[in-house]
């Protein structure tokens, strides 16, 4: 599961086994269709965490996705992430 943030301030969560490769990704705007936009690239990484399988990586990912705006500004702080 990793985390982006936005050029124009919005956090993406999302799932892939390759962080470097998926970041890229969304910024060729070829990634998912909330990233897509030009006003939402370059995209920053802010989070990555690994899980031991498919199914509890997904489960966070839809876990974050859920969060309000300020619920994920604590997940981000409590994980020692304070630069966005």
């Amino acid at each position: 599961m990793y985390v982006l943030l936005t050029a124009d301030g919005l956090f993406y969560g999302g799932f892939t086994d390759d962080v470097g490769k998926r970041l890229a990704t969304h910024n060729a705007g070829k990634g998912a269709k909330f990233t897509r936009p030009k006003a939402r690239r370059p995209l920053r990484l802010l989070y990555a965490e690994a899980f031991d399988n498919k199914s509890d990586a997904l489960k966070a990912e839809a876990a974050f996705k859920k969060l309000t705006r300020s619920n994920k500004e604590t997940f981000l702080h409590e994980r020692g992430v304070f630069d966005f």
